[in-house]
């Protein structure tokens, strides 16, 4: 549900109403640069860089990124957040 922009709910014809729902592809810009610091104040051996609606992470033990992993699943942000091909 979290993927999901949720528009005004406007009145139609009759007694029916009308709402535009918006699907997020990707992490919205402005937040993007709060992910990145989030990752650097944990004072891991990991790089992150942002690419357009990414954050890319990449680090040389496997044990760091899946600390970052669990760190960013247990931050609520007001948007859905996908992992994927952690190797």
């Amino acid at each position: 549900m979290k993927s999901l922009n949720f528009g005004k709910i406007e009145k139609a014809a009759g007694d029916t109403v009308r709402q535009v729902v918006a699907l997020q592809q990707g992490i919205p810009t402005e937040k993007t640069k709060d992910i990145v610091k989030l990752i650097k104040d944990m004072k891991l051996k990991v790089q992150s860089e942002i690419q357009k609606d990414q954050v890319r992470v990449r680090a040389k033990k496997i044990d760091d990124l899946q600390s970052v992993i669990k760190m960013l699943k247990e931050k609520d942000f007001d948007f859905h957040i996908d992992f994927s091909n952690y190797r």
